[in-house]
């Protein structure tokens, strides 16, 4: 492993040259970096050291858990027993520490005995370490526990917040950090176990969990689970509701409220066609088969890619398979990031950076290179905004989160400024030898949690060596450890925008009336590029024309109507604000509602709107859209 030290001093290795074929490199943006914020923050940070984390995986690791859970509807909490099987790496360790957060801790048992533990106290996002007494015998400790009713890995959904109306939902979010809230257990991403789980419920709904679902399962109130493959905390998943199954393809389908199925499956047929392509260019799927579980509308994220089974809101059901690349890109996490997994929340780009590149690749192999495109260039925007937005600090692909929330690394950089990172080196060494680079790296790394540190050594072994002309130390330094987008990275384009600024300009030049400009061919992201390149602020005679031409209120489409939302606000318009209000009521999607309710709090007029959404949505809404936007409304 190659620390931070080590890797600053590799820069003066002449390892290379242009690292995009397109782009001049100057000698000056590959060796003097834009900041030297991260060589004097980052240097006293231990690689692989899991700084959210109490548990003790060096001493003794959990290698395999048995949980056996009763859902409790009126009360909102789970309850019952989680067995932690364990192997001890250091020979004296005499104690085993766990993660919790608001558990219930009743009791801890081994070979039916009772078992000495502390339960220390909480400390703000860490939650309480579970400090564990190992048993004289064997290798596991069963602890008898329950959840809280404000688990915040946890929602509990009445019927009247579901699609159907008529039974209760609940579905858990674990990721970065609240599997604690649900299960004891050493909650690191690079402590990786297998599990079994038993989980009781009322008889008239099913449970489904990121392990091996059976879709034939009776429904009698009591589900049994296996997870074979070691998976990280943050991947184990559980949802209960009144649910139906419709298969997609011979290894894929999709688990919804009946009222939603046909949609989903519809909007989601291409899902096989997409394992298919991937399989092919990266490598054998793992995990048996790809389902997909779709949420009410309060679901904080737009995926998670929980293995076996990706959770998915419904906000990307748009009936023209417009927003499907979010399928693409929870399904590329089987490969990058559940099969090859981020040690620790600092290497999170590790994930999400690769998933975003294969998102792309998977996209332009089932839609084509126009879409492929498309795709890149609004990704490409978004980063944009957030370098534009974001300090410094945050702007790190390797970035130093101690002492704050692991919730904080969610961004655009680990996501799109890993992605551009990674297709520089596509383009410095060419895509198929890239592509067999990637296909190699899954292999050689499957089932383990990795480093930023270790990621590089394992670059340095093998693609350094093999184009020593084309790729460079310093360059890569550049990228991962220093803030906002290198000179000379890779600027995505599409020609299929060019009439879409054309069409815009023309209509702000007042050359062209908005009903006289032809959309009959575009795509929804042509649409988004239209309007998220118009100007912030617009007169309410240009947003009436816009409307009145394209009934963009009305829009149905999620991002559009976002994109729609945000000149809303900006422009104060009144017409639309309605509008406003039921979209943030009815939907938990951070990505849709978090810029909303920012922007809104700018002004007096608009604290006011967002005040009255926050608190009518506010019971509906995740515990994570809740943090994230509370202080907006405050």
């Amino acid at each position: 492993m190659i620390n931070r030290t080590t890797l600053l001093a590799m820069v003066s290795c002449a390892l290379l040259a242009a690292c995009n074929p397109q782009t001049k490199q100057t000698t000056e943006s590959a060796t003097e970096p834009k900041s030297q914020t991260t060589a004097t923050q980052s240097k006293d940070i231990q690689s692989g050291k899991d700084y959210h984390s109490y548990g003790n995986p060096e001493q003794v690791k959990v290698t395999h858990i048995n949980l056996d859970l009763n859902v409790d509807f009126d009360a909102k909490v789970m309850s019952g027993t989680a067995e932690l099987q364990y192997e001890k790496v250091a020979s004296d360790a005499d104690k085993l520490i766990v993660d919790t957060r608001d558990l219930t801790i009743n009791s801890i048992t081994a070979n039916g005995e009772a078992v000495p533990f502390t339960l220390r106290e909480t400390e703000s996002h860490m939650g309480a370490a579970l400090e564990i007494m190992l048993p004289a015998k064997g290798n596991s400790v069963t602890i008898d526990y329950a959840t809280s009713p404000n688990a915040s890995g946890v929602q509990w959904l009445t019927p009247a917040q579901t699609a159907g109306k008529k039974h209760p939902f609940l579905f858990t979010q674990a990721q970065a950090t609240h599997a604690r809230s649900f299960i004891p257990l050493q909650d690191s991403p690079k402590v990786r176990v297998t599990y079994n789980a038993t989980i009781h419920t009322p008889k008239e709904l099913l449970a489904v969990m990121s392990a091996a679902n059976d879709p034939t399962t009776p429904r009698d109130g009591e589900y049994n689970f296996t997870m074979p493959q070691p998976i990280p905390s943050y991947l184990i998943a559980l949802g209960v509701g009144d649910l139906q199954f419709q298969a997609m393809g011979e290894r894929t389908g999709v688990y919804a409220e009946p009222s939603m199925l046909q949609a989903a499956a519809k909007e989601f047929e291409d899902t096989e066609s997409m394992l298919i392509a991937t399989e092919k260019t990266y490598g054998a799927y793992s995990w048996d088969r790809y389902d997909l579980l779709i949420l009410p509308p309060s679901f904080p994220f737009g995926g998670m890619e929980n293995p076996r089974l990706s959770f998915i809101t419904p906000t990307v059901i748009a009936g023209d398979k417009s927003l499907v690349s979010l399928i693409a890109h929870e399904l590329a996490h089987s490969w990058s990031g559940n099969t090859v997994t981020n040690a620790t929340w600092r290497d999170l780009w590790l994930n999400e950076g690769f998933t975003t590149y294969l998102t792309y690749r998977i996209m332009e192999i089932v839609y084509g290179t126009e879409r492929y495109d498309q795709e890149s260039v609004l990704g490409y925007q978004d980063l944009q905004e957030d370098v534009a937005a974001l300090p410094e600090k945050d702007e790190i692909l390797a970035i130093d989160l101690r002492g704050r929330d692991p919730d904080d690394v969610f961004s655009d950089i680990p996501y799109e400024k890993g992605a551009l990172f990674l297709r520089e080196i596509e383009q410095s060494i060419g895509r198929d030898n890239f592509d067999a680079f990637l296909k190699q790296y899954f292999k050689h790394f499957a089932f383990q949690s990795i480093t930023t540190d270790q990621f590089i050594a394992y670059l340095q072994e093998t693609l350094l060596q093999q184009y020593p002309d084309k790729l460079n130390m310093a360059r890569i330094n550049q990228w991962v450890f220093e803030p906002g987008i290198p000179e000379g990275a890779p600027e995505p384009q599409s020609n299929a925008f060019v009439i879409v600024d054309d069409a815009r300009n023309a209509w702000l030049q007042g050359k062209l009336a908005a009903a006289d400009i032809d959309t009959s061919g575009w795509t929804v992201h042509q649409w988004l590029y239209f309007l998220n390149n118009m100007p912030e602020k617009l007169t309410t005679e240009q947003m009436q024309k816009l409307d009145a031409a394209f009934m963009l209120t009305q829009s149905t489409n999620n991002e559009i109507a976002h994109a729609w939302l945000m000149h809303v606000v900006h422009s104060w318009y009144e017409p639309a604000l309605p509008r406003l209000h039921n979209y943030l009521v009815s939907i938990g999607r951070n990505k849709l509602v978090k810029p909303l309710y920012r922007e809104l709090s700018k002004t007096e007029q608009g604290k006011a709107l967002a005040q009255k959404a926050f608190e009518q949505a506010k019971s509906g809404y995740h515990p994570l859209t809740v943090k994230a936007n509370e202080d907006f409304v405050q």
